[in-house]
This record gives C-alpha cells, sequence and structure tokens, in this order.
C-alpha cells in the first residue's frame, strides 16, 4: 500500500500515534505533498525545534521509502476537478487541502488523515487513523 500523509498524520505520527505509526509500517511507500511539506516547514519555523524537526523531515524524504511530491501540470488539473466538484456540491475545503487531495487522486496513493472533511472528496481514497 502506498499513503499519502497529510500534515496532520505527520505529526501525529512524530508524536508517537500508534494508529499513524502502523499504516507507516505498513506502507510500501511513503508519499509527501509539496504542500504538506510546506506546512510542516511553517509550523517548524514557528516551533522550538526548527532543526531537530527539519533534520526528521529530510531524513524521511531522504529515505528510500519516502517520495516527493511536487505540483506538476496534472496535479493543477486533478485540483481544478476537485475544487469545482466541491463548489457544486457546496462543500468548500481550504485550498491547501484541496491540492493535498489532488496528490492523492494523482498518485492513486490512500490519504492518511485526521480531516474529516477529505470524505466529501469524490475519487481519493482516505483513511482515518484510529
Amino acid at each position: 500500500m502506498r499513503i499519502l500523509l497529510d500534515t496532520t498524520a505527520y505529526a501525529e505520527w512524530k508524536r508517537g500515534s500508534e494508529a499513524v505509526s502502523a499504516l507507516v509500517r505498513g506502507a510500501e511507500e511513503i508519499l509527501l505533498s509539496a504542500v504538506v511539506v510546506g506546512e510542516l516547514l511553517y509550523g517548524f519555523r514557528n516551533g522550538r525545534r526548527y532543526e531537530e524537526n527539519l533534520q526528521e523531515l529530510d531524513r524521511l524524504l531522504d529515505s528510500p521509502y519516502a517520495t516527493f511530491l511536487p505540483v506538476t501540470r496534472t496535479t493543477s488539473d486533478r485540483f481544478g476537478r476537485i475544487a469545482a466538484a466541491l463548489r457544486k456540491k457546496g462543500r468548500p475545503l481550504p485550498t491547501n487541502d484541496i491540492w493535498i487531495a489532488a496528490h492523492a487522486m494523482e498518485s492513486g496513493a490512500d490519504l492518511v488523515s485526521f480531516d474529516l472533511h477529505f470524505e466529501v472528496v469524490d475519487g481519493i481514497a482516505w483513511v482515518r487513523p484510529g
């Protein structure tokens, strides 16, 4: 199984969540969206452990089991599709979460997140830990 960790899942994994840890251990590949990495770096800069957090993230991204997903033309197309469908449903999501969902759709990975609003996004596999 391939999993895409969103920011909430990454943070809970680093806090020792057994539910997220089990998903990570069982994954063949861990994907991180450029959007998630940006949100993490923002959080690191506002925290007290910037260097330690950055080193942990870099170790993960350097691992053969992790893949960084840049925003591509295909990602942009998926973003547009998801955003338009959500607007028609009257169910807006935060913009960054639409980008993360677009990466999940593009990659075919299971999106691991604690954010309940992903349940309204058609075309993605959403996993809520625990």
